[in-house]
């Protein structure tokens, strides 16, 4: 067994870590300077425990902890190397109110007694034996933890291990060689199981995503419609699913079909949550009857009591089409006019002259609704500012309404209808972006073919 290394003092805290001994057979300490010793300890440590120190950087110097309380004053942790040859530092608390003071950033591992006793409890108070490794644990959630436990006690080394420990060790069987790999380990094991931790939060958070998604992202009630519909999504956060930006369409028992598109300003989940609350609200009240300036003056008062900040609004962009398809009535808060596609045409904004405020921003607003005429085929492409706010290359420039525009007319022209026009026009305004855009992207596409 290596020569252990002398007690340190907890306060102020001692970092240890000299080279270890010779092995047995080599020329003395007398014989062989300090330096030719550790390089013959790192080979024999590095070839034993290479398999342990997968993914550890060779220059990232380790730190244990080390948690036990010995009366006696007799040395426990013996010279340890990592699998470069450097020293691995060794702090010591005495007790866990120590312990916490010392657990530093740097610390990677800690090597508990569990003979120690828990806060509160005394020595000779057994109900929980795992009662100080459960502290540890709550108060080291992201380090990696070792038990040190009675020769012979195996059944509580591996309870340990169950609780939360990364493993066990026996105090009167310690060596440098053994615990510097016990350590390479539990490290290792950690950083394992934190990854394998993160990635099922991660894939819960995506099944969250996917359930609020398809409230954001609806179904449409065309049922006894002519009209094909087609829509495209993009939340302008990083890793997420959902954005400030909400559509719906339904038909009502008239035969009218009504559509919308809406903006929450931000990007957050709150945004998100709010765009949903106002788009299941726009159904309910469009199904109940109500269209135009009172429908918007109800969806505004939804805002206003739903909203966490008075700051908070959003645009929103509605129309109606007749029975037979040939016109709508449009009503704009704040929001871009639609973009029409006919035969023959070049495709063009509708009117906007008549454009409301932002709901939200002016109590007791009002909407003037605009009659439009369609015709008996055309294309009708409700979007929001995401879609024309981004930029072109890497100047200041935006692609704006105007750009749409021409971008749209030449993806017609090439053929494209539908689902493939709102794909191709998302990924082209991405592209003029250099990346992806910050903004959230909705467009819905309606389409009458005779």
């Amino acid at each position: 067994m290596p020569v252990p290394v002398p007690r340190q003092r907890a306060i102020p805290a001692v970092e240890c870590g000299q080279a270890q001994a010779a092995p047995p057979g080599g020329p003395s300490k007398e014989e062989t300077p300090r330096k030719e010793a550790t390089v013959a300890d790192t080979s024999a440590t590095t070839h034993t425990s290479a398999a342990a120190n997968t993914g550890t950087a060779a220059n990232t110097q380790l730190t244990l902890l080390l948690i036990e309380d010995d009366p006696a004053g007799s040395p426990l942790v013996p010279d340890l190397l990592d699998s470069a040859g450097n020293p691995i530092r060794v702090r010591t608390a005495r007790n866990l109110t120590e312990a916490e003071r010392l657990l530093t950033h740097d610390v990677q591992c800690i090597l508990l007694d569990l003979a120690l006793p828990a806060p509160g409890r005394s020595s000779g108070d057994d109900d929980d034996e795992l009662a100080v490794l459960k502290h540890v644990l709550r108060l080291a959630p992201r380090h990696a933890v070792l038990a040190l436990t009675a020769s012979g006690d195996a059944e509580r080394g591996a309870e340990a291990v169950r609780v939360g420990a990364q493993d066990y060790l026996f105090r009167d069987e310690l060596d440098g060689r053994l615990l510097s790999r016990a350590i390479r380990y539990a490290v290792e094991r950690k950083r394992s199981d934190t990854a394998e931790r993160r990635l099922a939060e991660g894939k819960l958070r995506a099944q969250e995503n996917a359930r609020l998604e398809r409230g954001l992202l609806p179904t449409p009630l065309l049922d006894g419609s002519a009209l094909r519909f087609a829509a495209r999504y993009r939340p302008g956060r990083s890793r997420a699913l959902l954005g400030g930006d909400f559509y719906d369409t339904v038909r009502t028992p008239d035969g009218t079909v009504h559509a919308m598109i809406g903006d929450v300003c931000g990007h957050g989940p709150d945004e998100a949550a709010l765009g949903v609350e106002l788009r299941i609200a726009w159904r309910a009240l469009t199904l109940a009857g109500l269209c135009g300036d009172e429908l918007l003056g109800t969806l505004q008062q939804v805002l206003e009591h739903e909203r966490d900040d008075d700051e908070i609004f959003a645009t929103l962009c509605t129309v109606d089409i007749s029975p037979d398809g040939r016109r709508a009535g449009l009503c704009l808060a704040g929001h871009p006019s639609p973009l029409v596609a006919r035969p023959g045409r070049p495709a063009e904004l509708l009117p906007y002259d008549n454009n409301g405020p932002a709901l939200g921003l002016l109590p007791g607003a009002r909407w003037p609704r605009m009659q439009v005429e369609l015709g008996a085929e055309w294309s009708l492409m409700l979007y929001t500012d995401g879609l024309i706010e981004g930029r072109i290359g890497e100047g200041r420039e935006r692609l704006g309404q105007d750009g749409m525009v021409e971008m749209v007319r030449r993806q017609l022209a090439s053929g494209l209808h539908g689902e493939q026009l709102l794909r191709a026009a998302v990924n082209e305004v991405r592209e003029l972006n250099g990346g992806e855009l910050t903004d959230d992207v909705a467009v819905v596409l309606l389409d009458r073919v005779p």
